[in-house]
């Protein structure tokens, strides 16, 4: 029971919960050493309200008796469709508002502040959304079997890996920096995908652990390795960008570390080279989409990419946003184009900025948007806060005209495991797969 006492308390329930309350106060009043409905709605002393399946509550209330606590145990009412906190005593109504006018309350300081912080005019969109009742918040409609089985293309010498699916677990072999060695992409029926990190980024281990569960053999590579000269990116079939704040974002987010290679020219020519390679793949996430983008001059068919800046609410923005899959040549979205899902999103600088370089219509129009921001009907969208950080068009996802360089502002690596989700209903998602596994499968694939 929150600050506030009962009424506050089922008031965040029924706003959480976008259902109404039947309340009746009787017997709680009856029962107290201060029988009134005011001091029994407002008191903050130790409670808890508990809501329960109707079919549930004989083994709840023989499990309260248990543990002894069954006498200070009320029935006070039952959750109903119409969005609702009503609240009764004595065969009177004594209070009753609708759960959108209550959301609104609870929100209003909050709002009043964001003005002041924030970009008002994202404030104002937020506190206004609060007046859609048709919100239905995550929406998950993949176009795609979650828990189809999945088994591994055969390796160069013909040999299965068949026995590696969705539910097994990660590899027990440790991640680790390379030491120099040969030039093939497999090792064993694990082609090798580099996790690229420098100073800063944080997502390397989840990323690692997304290609691993798809049948890759992550590789720890920091850009030391790279100057150093004891890593070379002719070794692996896939380079991947991972989300953090390079240099603390100080140089600009993403900028430092892309012009650490773009300004030495031993490793402005390696990954060239490795772009250039028709059997490679590249992956750029949040801090690492940032970075990636900044190479596109030496990607081939990225020249249309935007620059990524500062968020529209001017705020860090740690969300869980809904996305659209488009259609689009991006090898990681292969099978799952048309599918709405729910997604992490963690960043400041994500917004997709057009004016200074790269095309927005080239990109439209070139099926080179891999992924948008919608709205709760499934709509593209630039509202915050369906849309985070204010892209054109809802756009978070780019790929190259080829399809094998993506570059996102999302975290798939963080939701590829259905345990990772913060919601789903139960009949969705009922296996190991979460959302985001199939485009890591997709990599996979294309490697053959």
């Amino acid at each position: 029971r929150s600050d506030g006492g009962l009424l506050a308390t089922l008031a965040e329930m029924a706003i959480a919960g976008r259902k109404g309350m039947n309340i009746i106060l009787d017997l709680l009043v009856a029962t107290s050493a201060t029988p009134a409905a005011l001091p029994i709605l407002f008191a903050e002393e130790l409670g808890a309200v508990i809501e329960i399946d109707k079919a549930n509550i004989p083994e709840v209330m023989l499990l309260l008796a248990k543990h002894g606590i069954s006498d200070i145990t009320r029935l006070i009412g039952n959750t109903t469709a119409e969005p609702t906190l009503t609240i009764g005593f004595n065969n009177e109504t004594i209070y009753s508002e609708d759960i959108t006018t209550l959301n609104r309350a609870w929100s209003e300081l909050s709002y009043h502040m964001q003005t002041k912080r924030d970009n008002p005019k994202c404030a104002r969109e937020e506190y206004d959304s609060l007046l859609d009742d048709t919100n239905g918040g995550i929406i998950i409609k993949p176009t795609f079997d979650p828990n189809a089985p999945f088994v591994l293309p055969s390796d160069s010498e013909g040999e299965s890996d068949s026995g590696v699916t969705q539910s097994n677990s990660a590899s027990d072999e440790p991640l680790k920096t390379t030491t120099p060695h040969s030039h093939s992409l497999h090792s064993g029926n694990r082609p090798k995908v580099a996790i690229f990190r420098e100073q800063g980024i944080n997502g390397q281990n989840e990323m690692a652990f997304a290609f691993d569960k798809a049948g890759f053999q992550s590789i720890d590579v920091h850009m030391t390795d790279l100057l150093g000269g004891t890593v070379d990116l002719a070794d692996f079939a896939g380079l991947v960008a991972c989300g953090g704040f390079s240099y603390g974002d100080v140089l600009g987010a993403g900028s430092g570390w892309a012009k650490s290679v773009l300004y030495n020219p031993k490793l402005k020519e390696m990954f060239t080279t490795f772009f250039a390679r028709e059997d490679s793949f590249t992956l750029g996430v949040c801090n690492g989409c940032q970075m990636i983008s900044q190479l596109k001059d030496i990607i081939p068919g990225a020249e249309h990419w935007p620059q990524f800046v500062r968020n529209r609410s001017e705020q860090f923005e740690a969300r869980y946003a809904n996305v659209e899959v488009m259609e689009s040549p991006s090898i990681f979205f292969k099978g799952m184009e048309g599918s709405l899902l729910p997604i992490p999103v963690a960043h400041g600088e994500g917004r997709a900025d057009f004016s200074a370089t790269g095309d927005f219509e080239k990109c439209l129009t070139g099926d080179q948007i891999s992924a948008r921001y919608i709205d709760f009907n499934g709509e593209p969208t630039e509202q915050y806060p369906a849309n985070p950080n204010g892209s054109p068009a809802g756009a978070t996802g780019f790929t190259t005209a080829d399809g094998r360089a993506t570059i996102m502002m999302p975290h798939p690596e963080r939701c590829f495991r259905s345990v990772q989700m913060s919601y789903k209903p139960d009949d969705q998602f009922t296996g190991e797969a979460g959302p985001w596994l199939k485009m890591f499968q997709n990599a996979r694939n294309y490697v053959g």
